[in-house]
């Protein structure tokens, strides 16, 4: 029986590790795939607190680094399912299942797909989710992006410091966003803006050859031949696992109150997969901290409750 255990090794469940060992509570972290979540794609991070600069890997490393000290049961497992039974929490992985006083859910987000098909063929082969980490591979070629979201901006700038040629999809006809970036980015000469379009096929074999875009006003087709496209629509929330359990809003983002508390006693979500107006790297690391802090506080008071 664990007091806690945290799903998902991003920053916001990594911080809740560090703070739940601090208060001597026995812990399991879980995480699907690799420490660290989104931030390890970041070619730079730039806003922390303490670090004028530092690589998002590199960042993660040191706080990964900094919970292994306080030797918490640490597994790579992907959690499928949560069960909220009477006087315990049952988390079923695709390998084993474990009981636990109480859960922080600190899965975060992925990337939004297009959903079409050769998507998942070409991913590594032409197609990419992350520029600052694909982007380099694309020296003095022709790259789309597509998106119209501050991050779509900011990519499409940095891309095009590395191709030749940066076409940019977006699907409305002006930008909804106030950026300085944006401004930056209609001043580039190999920046060409396709807007009012939606990419409707993605055509290649081995790797990717091209793509067709559609206008939304005219319905007419064009092709644009490219050697990489980054897709940069958006993310959606990883908390399948918790289906019919906690309550989410249309999008699927966990809700819950500012102290991290969800509408089962003892679950708690931290991080960018609850319902939130701000998602930054400062404040999963601050939801981490509070949903640990607070499942410490709920383990005490039912062992209090259980002792009287």
């Amino acid at each position: 029986m664990y007091d806690i255990i945290i799903i998902g090794a991003g920053p916001a469940g990594m911080t809740a590790a560090i703070y739940a060992s601090q208060a001597r509570k026995k812990i399991l972290l879980l995480e699907k795939s690799v420490y660290g979540g989104q931030i390890v794609s970041a070619d730079k991070v730039k806003n922390y607190p303490g670090f004028e600069e530092i690589s998002g890997y590199e960042y993660a490393t040191k706080l990964y680094n900094q919970v292994k000290k306080f030797n918490p049961d640490i597994k790579f497992e992907e959690v499928l399912q949560i069960k909220n039974k009477k006087d315990f929490k049952e988390i079923i992985t695709n390998k084993n299942s474990y009981k636990s006083k109480t859960v922080i859910i600190a899965t975060g987000s992925k990337n939004r797909k297009l959903g079409l098909s050769n998507e998942d063929k070409l991913i590594g082969r032409g197609i990419s989710y992350c520029s600052t980490c694909d982007g380099v591979f694309y020296k003095e070629k022709v790259v789309a992006i597509t998106g119209g979201g501050n991050n779509a901006i900011d990519d499409a700038l940095y891309l095009s410091d590395i191709a030749s040629k940066v076409y940019v999809i977006y699907r409305q006809k002006d930008f909804k966003i106030d950026s300085i970036n944006l401004d930056k980015l209609k001043q580039r000469d190999n920046v060409y803006f396709v807007l009012d379009s939606n990419i409707v096929d993605i055509k290649g074999q081995d790797k990717l050859e091209s793509i067709t875009i559609k206008n939304n006003e005219t319905n007419k087709e064009s092709t644009l031949e490219i050697d990489g496209l980054f897709i940069a629509i958006g993310h959606i929330p990883v908390s399948s696992m918790c289906k019919n359990l906690v309550k989410t809003d249309g999008k699927g983002y966990i809700i819950a109150n500012e102290d991290c508390t969800t509408n089962i006693d003892g679950i708690f979500a931290a991080g960018d997969v609850r319902i939130k107006p701000i998602r930054q790297l400062t404040t999963a690391c601050s939801d981490g901290t509070i949903a640990a802090l607070n499942a410490c506080k709920y383990i005490n008071k039912i062992t209090i409750e259980i002792n009287q």
